[in-house]
């Protein structure tokens, strides 16, 4: 069995405030896009096999794909083991979810080839003791996250992106999470956002036109990523000065989308932006379903 696993925006995410168990009070939402990895699954032998394209990425327990197989074999009580391939095309510590949605994949593929002994909510329940995004891949619609990000409500597609194109672009660089949120101390209004931001973008998306949604659009944690990283600044004023609809930074960093009304216009931006800042970038191009 082969899968491809998408990678998703986030078109909102405001940070409200640090929990009793550390994590981070948020609402956040989520647009899947159709730029994958690929991930290829056998059932047989005994225990976890896991091989990636990637050198740089581990295959032992430090992988979240082979964590959650281990995790899916450990609960359904099989002795039988399973051998997996990860095709890495989305870039890692990006703040796209890649590493997330391959285990909601691998969950997703092994519940499949073992006949299906999980329902959803079990596998929603596995998904967040995984990690906050991964619930949100088991799914393929816009969502919004709240909680720490694990409790998602899946929505409609959002009619002001019916059409519309999304360029990513990754500088070459990653942002870790942790320093990302641990850096928030330094920023009081992105730490304490007001909640409700979520549900008014979700209704603007809805029943606006894209101009007046992306008005809407913020991440909490550009706050401390764009201080850090000022090439990230200098990549959303290209964007808009260019023509794009709108532009952010996705999660924690540091991959910024660029929303674009056709995929002419968005090949003529790539190519744009490619003379300015050279071929370091890794960039892609989908449109938005």
């Amino acid at each position: 069995m082969t899968l491809n696993s998408p990678c998703k925006v986030n078109l909102l995410l405001n940070i409200l405030g640090k929990r009793p168990d550390q994590f981070h009070e948020l609402e956040t939402v989520m647009q899947p896009v159709n730029v994958c990895d690929q991930l290829s699954f056998d059932r047989g032998g005994s225990g976890i096999r896991l091989s990636c394209s990637n050198p740089e990425l581990p295959t032992d327990s430090k992988n979240l794909v082979y964590r959650a197989a281990e995790l899916f074999l450990r609960a359904i009580g099989t002795s039988d083991g399973a051998r997996i391939h990860l095709e890495k095309k989305i870039p890692m510590a990006a703040g796209l979810g890649g590493g997330s949605g391959n285990a909601a994949t691998t969950l997703m593929a092994l519940n499949d080839l073992f006949g299906s002994p999980l329902t959803h909510g079990q596998l929603s329940e596995m998904a967040a003791s995984l990690g906050s995004d991964i619930p949100f891949f088991l799914q393929n619609r816009p969502g919004l996250g709240s909680g720490r990000g694990e409790v998602i409500s899946p929505l409609e597609p959002f009619p002001s992106l019916r059409g519309v194109w999304i360029i990513l672009v990754h500088p070459g660089f990653g942002i870790s999470t942790p320093w990302a949120y641990a850096q928030l101390a330094q920023f009081p209004e992105a730490l304490n956002g007001k909640p409700g931001r979520a549900q008014k973008l979700i209704s603007l998306l809805q029943n606006q036109s894209l101009a007046a949604a992306s008005k809407e659009f913020y991440n909490s944690l550009e706050a401390p990523a764009l201080k850090k990283y000022p090439i990230l600044v200098i990549v959303q004023e290209f964007f808009r000065e260019n023509g794009a609809l709108a532009t952010l930074m996705s999660g924690s960093g540091s991959a910024t989308f660029a929303l674009v009304p056709s995929q002419e216009s968005g090949e003529i931006l790539l190519e744009t932006f490619k003379a300015k800042f050279g071929n370091k970038f890794w960039t892609a191009m989908a449109l938005i379903h």
